[in-house]
């Protein structure tokens, strides 16, 4: 490889890195939603893993058999909806990184990178 060609690579790949920071930085305000229990639970959780929001349905908190809410399955629908959260808000980050990358597969030389 040439000092050129060198030169060429370390700019393309400064562009590179403030282009995927101002991607990071805008991930903090795009939102993705997910629910489980028949949306008796919705969460919000931003483009970079980070929950937002958590909304419970009043129903959850009606009487089961025993006269009080069930919290095991609260608790359950709740690790279900975060769960579907983060999914969804790690595919957002790796789309937008793609678009920075030109989808060159980059993700395996920046391992965490892209969630």
């Amino acid at each position: 490889m040439t000092q050129a060609n060198l030169g060429d690579l370390l700019k393309n790949v400064t562009r590179m890195r403030k282009d995927m920071d101002k991607v990071q930085e805008s991930l903090k305000t795009r939102y993705v939603e997910a629910r489980s229990g028949g949306d008796m639970v919705e969460v919000t959780l931003n483009g970079r893993q980070e929950l937002v929001k958590i909304k419970l349905n009043p129903k959850l908190f009606a009487s089961g058999e025993s006269g009080k809410p069930d919290a095991a399955l609260i608790e359950d629908l709740i690790v279900a909806a975060i769960g579907l959260g983060t999914e969804k808000s790690k595919a957002l980050m790796r789309q937008e990184m793609e678009k920075v990358t030109g989808d060159q597969g980059l993700g395996g030389m920046f391992p965490g990178l892209f969630g």
